[in-house]
Protein backbone atom coordinates (compact mmCIF):
# COMPACT_ATOMS: atom_id res chain seq x y z
CA UNK A 1 0.00 0.00 0.00
CA UNK A 2 3.02 2.30 0.50
CA UNK A 3 4.46 2.10 -2.75
CA UNK A 4 1.36 3.22 -4.52
CA UNK A 5 1.49 7.06 -2.40
CA UNK A 6 4.11 8.37 -5.13
CA UNK A 7 1.45 7.57 -7.58
CA UNK A 8 -1.59 9.43 -6.09
CA UNK A 9 0.89 11.96 -5.36
CA UNK A 10 2.00 12.52 -8.96
CA UNK A 11 -1.97 12.21 -10.30
CA UNK A 12 -2.87 14.99 -8.55
CA UNK A 13 0.04 17.11 -9.16
CA UNK A 14 -1.14 16.86 -12.75
CA UNK A 15 -4.55 16.85 -12.36
CA UNK A 16 -5.58 20.33 -13.67
CA UNK A 17 -7.98 20.56 -10.99
CA UNK A 18 -5.81 20.03 -8.11
CA UNK A 19 -3.79 22.96 -8.56
CA UNK A 20 -2.41 24.28 -5.25
CA UNK A 21 -3.46 28.30 -4.61
CA UNK A 22 -0.50 30.19 -3.54
CA UNK A 23 -0.76 33.47 -2.24
CA UNK A 24 -0.45 36.53 -4.62
CA UNK A 25 0.51 39.33 -2.97
CA UNK A 26 -0.14 43.17 -4.66
CA UNK A 27 1.72 45.86 -2.76
CA UNK A 28 0.21 48.55 -2.31
CA UNK A 29 1.38 51.31 -5.20
CA UNK A 30 -0.28 53.74 -6.81
CA UNK A 31 0.73 51.78 -9.80
CA UNK A 32 -0.31 48.67 -8.64
CA UNK A 33 -3.64 50.55 -7.95
CA UNK A 34 -4.01 51.89 -11.54
CA UNK A 35 -3.67 48.23 -12.72
CA UNK A 36 -5.93 46.73 -10.85
CA UNK A 37 -8.41 49.47 -11.81
CA UNK A 38 -7.39 48.70 -15.40
CA UNK A 39 -7.80 44.83 -15.01
CA UNK A 40 -11.29 45.07 -13.53
CA UNK A 41 -12.29 47.76 -16.17
CA UNK A 42 -11.12 45.33 -18.95
CA UNK A 43 -12.68 42.19 -17.51
CA UNK A 44 -16.15 43.84 -16.51
CA UNK A 45 -16.31 45.72 -20.35
CA UNK A 46 -15.12 42.33 -22.23
CA UNK A 47 -18.09 40.70 -20.37
CA UNK A 48 -20.12 43.10 -21.06
CA UNK A 49 -19.55 42.76 -24.64
CA UNK A 50 -20.06 39.04 -24.78
CA UNK A 51 -22.86 36.60 -25.18
CA UNK A 52 -21.30 34.39 -22.85
CA UNK A 53 -19.81 35.12 -19.34
CA UNK A 54 -18.38 31.57 -19.29
CA UNK A 55 -16.20 32.22 -22.41
CA UNK A 56 -14.90 35.48 -21.31
CA UNK A 57 -13.69 34.01 -17.89
CA UNK A 58 -12.32 30.90 -19.54
CA UNK A 59 -10.34 33.51 -21.59
CA UNK A 60 -9.11 35.31 -18.64
CA UNK A 61 -8.04 32.13 -16.96
CA UNK A 62 -6.13 31.61 -19.76
CA UNK A 63 -4.53 34.52 -20.45
CA UNK A 64 -3.62 35.24 -16.98
CA UNK A 65 -2.80 31.33 -16.17
CA UNK A 66 -4.86 30.73 -13.51
CA UNK A 67 -4.71 26.98 -14.44
CA UNK A 68 -3.47 24.72 -16.54
CA UNK A 69 -6.55 23.99 -18.23
CA UNK A 70 -8.54 27.38 -18.33
CA UNK A 71 -12.29 25.94 -19.12
CA UNK A 72 -14.63 26.64 -16.08
CA UNK A 73 -16.46 24.30 -13.88
CA UNK A 74 -19.73 24.91 -11.97
CA UNK A 75 -19.03 23.85 -8.41
CA UNK A 76 -22.96 23.36 -7.23
CA UNK A 77 -23.32 25.49 -3.74
CA UNK A 78 -24.73 22.95 -1.77
CA UNK A 79 -27.29 23.45 0.96
CA UNK A 80 -28.41 26.81 -0.62
CA UNK A 81 -32.19 27.77 -0.47
CA UNK A 82 -33.58 28.46 -3.71
CA UNK A 83 -34.38 32.53 -4.42
CA UNK A 84 -37.45 32.63 -6.15
CA UNK A 85 -38.21 34.36 -8.85
CA UNK A 86 -40.24 37.10 -8.50
CA UNK A 87 -43.16 39.00 -10.37
CA UNK A 88 -40.63 41.55 -11.77
CA UNK A 89 -38.33 38.70 -13.16
CA UNK A 90 -41.18 36.73 -14.48
CA UNK A 91 -41.95 39.93 -16.31
CA UNK A 92 -38.70 40.21 -17.68
CA UNK A 93 -38.67 36.52 -19.05
CA UNK A 94 -42.10 36.96 -20.06
CA UNK A 95 -43.94 34.20 -18.95
CA UNK A 96 -46.87 33.61 -16.07
CA UNK A 97 -46.93 32.89 -12.56
CA UNK A 98 -47.72 29.02 -12.91
CA UNK A 99 -44.60 28.78 -15.30
CA UNK A 100 -41.96 26.04 -13.62
CA UNK A 101 -38.78 27.51 -13.51
CA UNK A 102 -35.52 25.72 -12.24
CA UNK A 103 -32.77 27.68 -9.96
CA UNK A 104 -28.95 26.72 -9.50
CA UNK A 105 -26.33 28.78 -7.48
CA UNK A 106 -22.96 27.77 -8.56
CA UNK A 107 -19.26 29.11 -7.88
CA UNK A 108 -17.33 29.43 -11.76
CA UNK A 109 -14.42 27.56 -10.75
CA UNK A 110 -11.10 27.82 -13.15
CA UNK A 111 -8.54 25.46 -11.26
CA UNK A 112 -8.04 26.39 -8.10
CA UNK A 113 -9.75 30.19 -8.36
CA UNK A 114 -13.43 30.77 -7.73
CA UNK A 115 -13.59 33.82 -10.57
CA UNK A 116 -17.90 33.99 -9.93
CA UNK A 117 -20.53 32.98 -7.98
CA UNK A 118 -23.83 33.04 -10.00
CA UNK A 119 -27.61 32.63 -9.14
CA UNK A 120 -29.37 31.37 -12.39
CA UNK A 121 -32.92 31.04 -12.47
CA UNK A 122 -33.84 29.13 -15.97
CA UNK A 123 -36.79 28.17 -18.04
CA UNK A 124 -36.45 23.97 -18.21
CA UNK A 125 -39.32 24.12 -21.27
CA UNK A 126 -37.27 26.24 -23.45
CA UNK A 127 -34.34 24.59 -22.97
CA UNK A 128 -33.77 20.99 -24.59
CA UNK A 129 -34.21 17.19 -22.39
CA UNK A 130 -30.46 17.09 -23.02
CA UNK A 131 -29.50 20.33 -21.66
CA UNK A 132 -31.88 19.99 -18.84
CA UNK A 133 -30.03 16.64 -17.80
CA UNK A 134 -26.28 18.32 -18.12
CA UNK A 135 -27.48 21.24 -15.58
CA UNK A 136 -29.15 18.84 -13.38
CA UNK A 137 -26.43 16.12 -12.97
CA UNK A 138 -23.33 17.72 -14.25
CA UNK A 139 -20.91 20.16 -13.73
CA UNK A 140 -20.60 21.83 -16.54
CA UNK A 141 -21.30 25.91 -17.04
CA UNK A 142 -24.46 27.11 -17.79
CA UNK A 143 -23.35 28.96 -20.80
CA UNK A 144 -21.48 25.99 -22.38
CA UNK A 145 -24.59 23.90 -22.11
CA UNK A 146 -27.02 26.89 -23.77
CA UNK A 147 -24.32 27.53 -26.32
CA UNK A 148 -26.21 25.87 -29.08
CA UNK A 149 -29.16 28.08 -28.66
CA UNK A 150 -26.89 30.59 -30.04
CA UNK A 151 -27.38 32.72 -26.41
CA UNK A 152 -26.80 36.32 -26.05
CA UNK A 153 -27.30 38.67 -23.10
CA UNK A 154 -28.54 41.72 -22.20
CA UNK A 155 -27.12 43.07 -19.24
CA UNK A 156 -29.77 45.54 -17.12
CA UNK A 157 -27.90 45.70 -13.88
CA UNK A 158 -23.79 46.91 -12.82
CA UNK A 159 -22.68 47.12 -9.61
CA UNK A 160 -19.08 47.88 -8.74
CA UNK A 161 -17.83 46.68 -5.42
CA UNK A 162 -14.46 47.74 -4.98
CA UNK A 163 -12.69 50.72 -6.45
CA UNK A 164 -8.66 49.82 -6.09
CA UNK A 165 -8.08 53.56 -6.46
CA UNK A 166 -9.97 53.86 -3.26
CA UNK A 167 -8.20 51.18 -1.02
CA UNK A 168 -6.40 52.84 2.03
CA UNK A 169 -3.02 54.29 1.99
CA UNK A 170 -1.11 52.83 4.45
CA UNK A 171 -1.66 49.16 3.93
CA UNK A 172 1.12 47.26 3.07
CA UNK A 173 -0.80 45.25 0.24
CA UNK A 174 -3.96 45.49 -1.86
CA UNK A 175 -6.88 43.62 0.22
CA UNK A 176 -9.70 43.16 -2.59
CA UNK A 177 -12.82 41.99 -0.99
CA UNK A 178 -14.80 38.87 -1.95
CA UNK A 179 -16.92 41.02 -3.77
CA UNK A 180 -15.50 43.23 -6.94
CA UNK A 181 -18.42 43.54 -9.16
CA UNK A 182 -21.52 41.80 -9.87
CA UNK A 183 -23.78 41.88 -13.29
CA UNK A 184 -27.89 40.88 -13.95
CA UNK A 185 -28.50 40.07 -16.91
CA UNK A 186 -31.20 38.09 -19.21
CA UNK A 187 -30.05 35.25 -21.43
CA UNK A 188 -31.61 34.95 -25.00
CA UNK A 189 -32.02 32.55 -27.82
CA UNK A 190 -31.04 33.60 -31.55
CA UNK A 191 -34.44 33.75 -31.98
CA UNK A 192 -34.69 36.14 -29.29
CA UNK A 193 -36.88 34.38 -26.34
CA UNK A 194 -35.65 34.75 -22.89
CA UNK A 195 -34.96 31.84 -21.31
CA UNK A 196 -32.54 32.79 -17.94
CA UNK A 197 -31.99 35.56 -15.71
CA UNK A 198 -28.80 35.43 -13.77
CA UNK A 199 -26.98 37.10 -11.15
CA UNK A 200 -23.12 37.17 -11.37
CA UNK A 201 -20.98 38.33 -8.37
CA UNK A 202 -17.33 38.50 -9.37
CA UNK A 203 -14.40 37.10 -7.02
CA UNK A 204 -11.26 38.61 -6.05
CA UNK A 205 -9.10 35.38 -7.81
CA UNK A 206 -10.12 36.74 -10.40
CA UNK A 207 -6.85 38.88 -9.74
CA UNK A 208 -4.92 35.96 -8.52
CA UNK A 209 -1.65 36.56 -10.15
CA UNK A 210 0.97 38.30 -9.99
CA UNK A 211 0.77 41.97 -10.68
CA UNK A 212 4.28 42.24 -12.57
CA UNK A 213 2.24 39.68 -15.02
CA UNK A 214 -0.49 42.15 -15.87
CA UNK A 215 -0.47 43.76 -19.08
Amino acid sequence: MRKAAPLAWLWLLLSPFAIAKAEVRWPNTLLNRWRATALLETLNAEILASPSATVSLEKWCGAHRLARDPRLVAEKVEGAAPRPLSPEQRRRLGIGPDEPVNYRHVRLRCGDHVLSEADNWYLPSRLTPEMNRALETTHAPFGRVVRPLGLWRRTFEVRLLWSPLAAPGDAENLAPPQALFEHRAVLYTKDNLPFSEVDEVYQRDVLDFPPDSAQ
